[in-house]
């Protein structure tokens, strides 16, 4: 990493973030894109190419040329003394009063995000890190426009980011004339600025891995990790880092993910909303996989179960923590009713993926969280489970076998009108929003466009017998629509409407919503 690239800032630098945006930070993010931008890119070429294998009619497996990784004995690094006990992990953007609330949530987690649960505007990204930077040395505090203030509890979680993923870009800063990759902005800049703070105060640099579509993307990120820590004089191995399985691809090679992580790992976390639109976008072509209703798709149908066994099995067996899925409801005032139908749905989900022997799950909201931590202190003894390795009774056959069900014109409706509110308030530059007692980040607005174009694209039958066509999707985006923006203030609806219906009228299916609405961000 000895060469000297040349760096543009687009963005704003506003004076608190000169703290951030320094030249000494900056070399370094520009350091890591100029070593690995090319990996980076190939990486992305042969995503695209396994994509045309499977509309040739190639049917995913287990690696035969990986067998004797999934049949090894590795382990994975030893678990960290403040990252054992991973029972409740909460998630949420890197706003700052987000930021104060979520390490004093009582969760052991904090998994802050640049990624779904984040729009990426300029001001976003950098204040984001401005904000973990001050958490971390614990000098975060924020007054809110009433007067309410925030400050951090004695005690706090341990703090994880997610960056980007593979495939976005930061347009706002140029590395030898290119955007450089958000991946390597998001994590650069954070390393750089905390990695010893972090291990002075007996913590140190936790990653969640985003997006990932096979071992050799995993591959990747293990040696950006040992560049930056010999770079940075970080002791081999500081990083950790838990990738989610959140790409069927993905599935079927989780023991080798983690075997490319292997002095890095802290295990997996099984995405499951984007693991559903990862199969829609995986199988756009074929007609005899067109998804049921999205509430019909839950964790009992097969291919979700699998998967769930095999992240337990591929995590446990090799010494690292198995994370369950997103607890996304958010408790209202209004209707205890409601409260007690959606805790009750929460404890049973979660009662489940403890039996199947996850160590620990995500929720959304504070609110949540003593009803998670009960539920896995009930469950076993001790900060994790990871000792306990239950034969998946499920495989490769299963993973590909979809829930059958109904598609009904409520389900057709709740996806338009999800997709248009989530992403009205993304371009205007919330990454996580409440809608229908529910917390959402891309996503939700990712499968609930994803099963649309389906329906449209393979003409799937309603429930009543009609056809879901381009007709239809306009009548209900209409009628939604209408709903939506009867106060009389539009917001970006306009935009929103028309970045929904590039994505689901398309001939071809777009693989990322968020690639062409990136250029509709500020």
């Amino acid at each position: 990493m000895t060469a000297t690239p040349r760096i543009e800032v687009l963005g704003t630098i506003e004076p608190t973030w000169e703290t951030i945006l320094t030249p000494e930070a900056l070399a370094f993010v520009a350091e890591l894109a100029v070593q690995f931008e090319p990996q980076r890119v190939a990486l992305l070429e042969a995503r695209h190419r396994r994509w045309i294998a499977l509309q040739a009619g190639i049917v995913p497996d287990f690696l035969a040329e990986t067998a004797d990784i999934r049949g090894g004995d590795w382990q994975v690094a030893p678990v960290r003394p403040d990252f054992a006990n991973r029972r409740t992990e909460i998630t949420g953007p890197t706003d700052r009063r987000m930021v104060i609330n979520a390490l004093n949530s009582g969760a052991q987690v904090f998994m802050a995000d640049f990624e779904d649960a984040n729009a990426p505007n300029w001001a976003n990204l950098v204040q984001g890190q401005r904000n973990l930077a001050d958490a971390i040395r614990r000098t975060i505090a924020f007054t809110s426009a009433d007067g309410r203030e925030y400050r951090l509890n004695a005690t706090v979680a341990t703090l994880a980011i997610r960056p980007r993923g593979w495939h976005l870009v930061e347009r706002h800063v140029l590395v030898n004339g290119a955007p450089v990759a958000g991946a390597f902005f998001d994590f650069g800049l954070y390393l750089f600025h905390n990695a010893r703070e972090l291990l002075a105060r007996g913590s140190g640099p936790y990653f969640y891995l985003p997006k990932l579509q096979s071992h050799h993307e995993a591959r990747l990120w293990n040696d950006v990790f040992v560049a930056a820590q010999q770079r940075l004089g970080l002791p081999h191995g500081t990083i950790r880092a838990t990738v989610l399985i959140e790409h069927i691809l993905a599935a079927f090679e989780m023991e080798e993910i983690l075997y490319e992580l292997r002095e890095h790992s802290s295990g997996l976390n099984l995405g499951r909303w984007d693991y559903i639109y990862s199969f829609i976008k995986a199988f756009n072509h074929r007609a005899d996989l067109v998804f049921p209703d999205r509430a019909q798709v839950t964790m009992a149908t097969d291919f979700l179960r699998a998967a769930a066994e095999l992240v337990v099995y591929a995590c446990h067996r090799h010494g690292a923590h198995a994370l369950g899925g997103m607890s996304a409801f958010i408790p209202t005032r209004r209707d205890p009713a409601v409260n007690e139908r959606a805790l009750a749905q929460v404890r049973a989900d979660k009662e489940r993926e403890a039996r199947q022997g996850f160590d620990g799950a995500w929720v959304a909201h504070p609110d949540l969280v003593p009803t998670v931590q009960q539920i896995f202190a009930q469950a076993f003894d001790g900060p994790h489970q990871i000792a306990h390795v239950p034969a998946p009774t499920m495989g490769a056959a299963e993973l590909l076998r979809i829930p059958t069900g109904a598609v009904t014109e409520a389900g057709v409706r709740n996806n338009i009108s999800v997709a248009l509110q989530y992403i009205e308030a993304w371009l205007g530059g919330r990454g996580a929003v409440a809608i229908f007692n529910l917390m959402e980040d891309v996503a939700t607005a990712e499968i609930a466009r994803s099963q649309v174009w389906q329906w449209i694209h393979h003409g799937a039958a309603l429930d009543d017998g009609r056809t879901v066509d381009a007709a239809l999707y306009r009548t209900i985006r209409d009628e939604e629509l209408a709903g939506l923006t009867a106060g009389g203030d539009a917001h970006r609806f306009d935009q929103a409407v028309a970045l929904l219906d590039a994505l689901v009228l398309s001939d071809d299916y777009v693989e990322f919503l968020t690639v062409p609405g990136y250029a509709l961000i500020d």
